[in-house]
């Protein structure tokens, strides 16, 4: 009895123990972010770069990304039109140029999406992370099927845009805050390349050209207007139009 009476309040001990262990594993998986952390180490530094810049943290944002340069650009709203506040390395990415088409392929999406709040990921693996929305209404409306498509951090693709820990911190925090003070969505737009005639001629014999000249419409009209443009699908084409509110969905889903 007495060895029994021993194991029971052995027991009673070890549940909670372990109970806490597993809501620590939970919290803080390998690799994850202590974005508390994050949050103190980085805002600061965040606000001075966008003061000297004249920009505001929490102002609307977007993205471009492009594959063959591995460039991400973040933009910040600016009163009426956007202003380019950094180009972060990507470390990495997986597949080569063109869309993704199917789960499993280790293929890196091209094309036009949007991140709301709830597709921020702050218990990544990949330290910090977002969601882009893969597929889109574009991809579904082509059959592509895939999940998890992420911006992450970690320097580690397996069909995501890998960024550097430190880059993806400060682009975490910047779309956090943007979202956080009411910007819909941020939108992602995901470029084979840089959209110039070189570039096109480099590439006129590929699959993709028709795609990439279907992408190089929005592309243009953002570069005109410095403001993203409205997105939808139609005829399994994107369609853009001018778009008056810096802070409006941009993406189709």
């Amino acid at each position: 009895m007495g060895l029994r009476k021993t194991m029971v309040v052995a027991g009673i001990i070890l549940i909670p123990l372990a109970l806490a262990s597993m809501a620590a594993a939970t919290r803080y998986l390998p690799g994850t972010a202590d974005l508390g952390d994050v949050r103190t180490r980085v805002t600061p530094v965040l606000e001075d770069r966008l003061t000297e810049a004249g920009l505001t943290l929490g102002a609307p944002i977007h993205i471009r990304v492009f594959k063959e340069s591995s460039e991400l650009e973040l933009w910040v709203a600016d009163g009426e039109q956007y202003t380019l506040f950094k180009t972060y390395p990507i470390c990495s990415y997986s597949g080569e140029l063109g869309p993704k088409r199917k789960e499993g392929d280790l293929q890196s999406p091209e094309g036009f999406y949007s991140v709301p709040k709830s597709m921020l990921n702050p218990k990544s693996r990949y330290h910090l992370s977002f969601n882009i929305g893969f597929p889109n209404a574009f991809d579904r409306s082509h059959g592509r099927t895939g999940s998890y498509l992420m911006v992450h951090g970690k320097c580690v693709s397996i069909g995501c845009y890998a960024m550097t820990d430190e880059g993806i911190e400060e682009i975490y925090l910047l779309t956090e805050a943007a979202l956080k003070a009411g910007q819909n969505a941020v939108g992602v737009n995901i470029y084979p390349f840089r959209m110039t005639d070189e570039n096109f001629a480099t590439h006129a014999d590929s699959e993709w050209i028709d795609f990439w000249q279907n992408l190089r419409t929005g592309h243009d009209l953002f570069e005109a207007e410095r403001v993203p443009p409205i997105v939808d699908v139609s005829n399994k084409r994107y369609i853009f139009e001018a778009n008056v509110a810096p802070d409006k969905l941009t993406s189709s889903d």
